[in-house]
C-alpha cells in the first residue's frame, strides 16, 4: 500500500508505520494527545492506516491487542497534559510564540473547554490541534481529576478504538484500496472542519466588534474556575 504524502514524508502516515512500526504509532498517538510538541502530527489519518495495515497484515499485530494499546497510548497522553496543566497554570497563557508552540491554539482549547465543559476531552479527540491542547487546559483550570479521567477514557476509547476499527473494517473493501490516497485526504480534510468553522466564526465576530480590545479573547483562569475541584 502506497498512501499519499499529505505534507512532507516524515508526516506521511504509511512512511511512519513501515518505518517505526506499532511503537512509533503509540509514540505519535501519546505526544499527539497531549504534549505540546504534538499539535502537528498525523493522528486520524495515522489511526485509519494503522487499522488497514492490520488487515492487511502489514502489522502483525492481533487488532484487540492494537486497539487496547492505542488506547491506552492516548489516555496516558491526556493523563500527560492534564499533570502538565496542572503544574504550569495560568502562566501557559502568557507563554511567547515559537516554532511550535502559538498562544492562538491555547486560547482555542480554552474557548473550546469552556464552551462544551468536561465533555470536551471527548469532542476534542476528533479535531486537530484542539485535542493536544484541552487536557492541558483541563489541568490548568483544575478540572476535578475524577471527572477528568473518566471523560479522558471514553475520549481515548472512542477516537483510538474507533478511527483504527473504522480503518480495519474498511481493509477489506476493494474500493479503499484503489482510493486510500483520497480516502486519506478526505479524513483530513474532515478533521479540519470544524477548526475551520471556528475560525470563520470567530472572524466575524470580530468584524462585528471592531472596537472590542485587542487583549486575547480567552485569558487564563482566574483561580479555580467553573471546572475545579469543589
Amino acid at each position: 500500500m502506497n498512501t499519499l504524502a499529505l505534507g512532507p514524508q516524515w508526516l506521511n502516515s504509511d512512511y511512519l508505520i513501515t518505518t517505526f512500526g506499532l511503537i512509533g504509532v503509540l509514540l505519535i498517538v501519546f505526544a499527539e494527545s497531549g504534549l505540546l510538541i504534538g499539535f502537528f502530527l498525523p493522528g486520524d489519518s495515522l489511526l485509519f492506516t494503522t487499522g488497514l495495515m492490520v488487515t492487511t497484515n502489514k502489522i502483525d499485530k492481533p487488532l484487540w491487542l492494537v486497539c487496547v494499546l492505542v488506547v491506552l497510548a492516548a489516555v496516558l497522553g491526556d493523563q500527560a497534559g492534564y499533570l502538565f496543566g496542572r503544574k504550569v497554570g495560568p502562566s501557559l497563557f502568557t507563554r511567547p510564540d515559537s516554532r511550535l508552540f502559538k498562544q492562538e491554539n491555547v486560547e482555542k482549547a480554552h474557548a473550546f473547554f469552556e464552551k462544551h465543559g468536561p465533555k470536551s476531552l471527548i469532542l476534542a479527540r476528533f479535531v486537530p490541534i484542539v485535542r493536544t491542547f484541552t487536557p492541558i487546559i483541563a489541568g490548568v483550570s483544575r478540572m476535578q481529576y475524577r471527572s477528568f479521567i473518566v471523560f479522558n477514557i471514553i475520549g481515548g476509547t472512542m477516537w483510538g478504538a474507533g478511527v483504527t476499527l473504522l480503518g480495519a473494517a474498511l481493509g477489506n473493501v476493494e474500493f479503499v484500496h484503489k482510493n486510500i490516497e483520497a480516502i486519506l485526504v478526505g479524513i483530513v480534510l474532515l478533521s479540519v472542519i470544524p477548526v475551520a468553522i471556528e475560525f470563520l466564526r470567530a472572524r466575524a465576530k470580530a468584524k462585528k466588534e471592531p472596537g472590542a480590545a485587542t487583549e486575547p479573547s480567552a485569558r487564563a483562569p482566574q483561580g479555580r474556575g467553573r471546572h475545579a475541584k469543589r
